[in-house]
């Protein structure tokens, strides 16, 4: 029963992302997010064991239902001033829009819940809040642009997006701040190229899935755990070693391919401050990746001559693989591809 009812849940939510993306109107698309978020909720709250799921479903609530309470406000009064000359109130409805879908997406500064929120998740339940709950907000802030307000939300989502996962011990508060990070290079697509922006997105949902579906597997939620991990097999530790370098954007893995669209359409347009500025803030977020890479491998730790009993997975689905072996040599496929054609 509970399964059917999860399944009605996940249907609901893609319903709502669905109706968003599709409606002409504002209206619509914010009932399109009310609708997917009414349906996430009972999705994160369906571990009844973990007081976190609970806590975190009541953060994110609060603040989605903020952020639509002052949406919906915003609307309305785009509505009411559309045909009179009151260009004040119109651009600043404009940024409220836009202050609350950077809120919904949480991009910096409106990141502060997504972090916590992240902590109390399953594995699951976070992939989804990583990649199919920015669509809606993303999508519908590429049609309220406003150069100035990007810059400033796309700098200091890379910023803290680096330097908030560097004194971290959760591993999923680890990929939540990786997550801010990415988002500030997706706004940074946003603002040259529509398509560029939803390639970036896709290639991050594929890596996002391939590196948290190891996570799943293995049970991994703390560096800690990362000490206990003596019975698993060396190459899944290898595995895991070069996923976490490819979402860092480390070439030649796929991850780096996105990054290397928007740096190529960067450096058409000479926008090259905003670019050195980016690289090198995305250079401290492959340093804790290579943090936790360096504690799976090097750490110094007596391994057993005998295999025990005990109900450690160290297996991988044949899904899993596929998407590990994209994630590992998809530019060398992209880069034959190109040479044959």
């Amino acid at each position: 029963m509970m399964k059917i009812s999860n399944n009605i849940f996940f249907i609901t939510l893609i319903f709502g992302t669905l109706l968003t993306i599709s409606s002409n109107s504002w209206l619509g698309a914010w009932m399109g997010l009310e609708i997917n978020l009414l349906s996430f909720i009972p999705l994160m709250n369906n571990n009844k064991k973990n007081l976190l799921t609970s806590e975190s479903s009541l953060k994110y609530f609060l603040t989605q239902a903020f952020a639509s309470s002052v949406l919906l406000f915003a609307i309305i009064m785009m509505m009411l001033f559309y045909n009179n000359n009151f260009n004040l109130i119109f651009n600043f409805n404009e940024m409220l829009i836009l202050s609350m879908l950077l809120l919904k997406s949480g991009a910096a500064p409106f990141h502060f819940w997504f972090p916590e929120v992240m902590e109390g998740l399953s594995w699951t339940n976070s992939l989804i809040l990583m990649t199919w709950q920015k669509i809606a907000p993303l999508m519908l802030i590429s049609y309220n642009f406003i150069y100035n307000f990007f810059m400033i939300s796309i700098i200091l989502s890379m910023l803290i997006g680096s330097l908030g996962g560097l004194n971290q011990t959760s591993i999923r508060k680890l990929m939540a701040f990786s997550s801010i990070n990415h988002l500030g290079w997706m706004l940074l697509a946003m603002m040259n190229n529509e398509l560029l922006w939803m390639s970036y997105f896709l290639l991050y949902s594929l890596l996002s899935m391939s590196i948290i579906l190891m996570f799943n597997n293995f049970k991994l939620y703390y560096f800690n755990q990362i000490f206990n991990m003596s019975m698993m097999n060396s190459t899944i530790k290898f595995l895991i070693f070069l996923n976490l370098l490819s979402l860092g954007g480390l070439p030649p893995f796929l991850g780096f391919l996105p990054k290397w669209l928007v740096i190529q359409n960067l450096t058409n347009m000479s926008q090259y401050f905003i670019l050195f500025l980016c690289v090198c803030l995305t250079l401290i977020t492959l340093y804790f990746y290579l943090r936790l890479s360096y504690s799976i491998f090097m750490l110094n730790y007596q391994k057993n001559s005998w295999m025990l009993k005990n109900n450690f997975n160290n297996k991988l689905s044949l899904f899993s693989l596929m998407l590990n072996f994209i994630s590992i040599s998809g530019l060398v496929m992209i880069f034959m591809f190109y040479m044959i054609m």
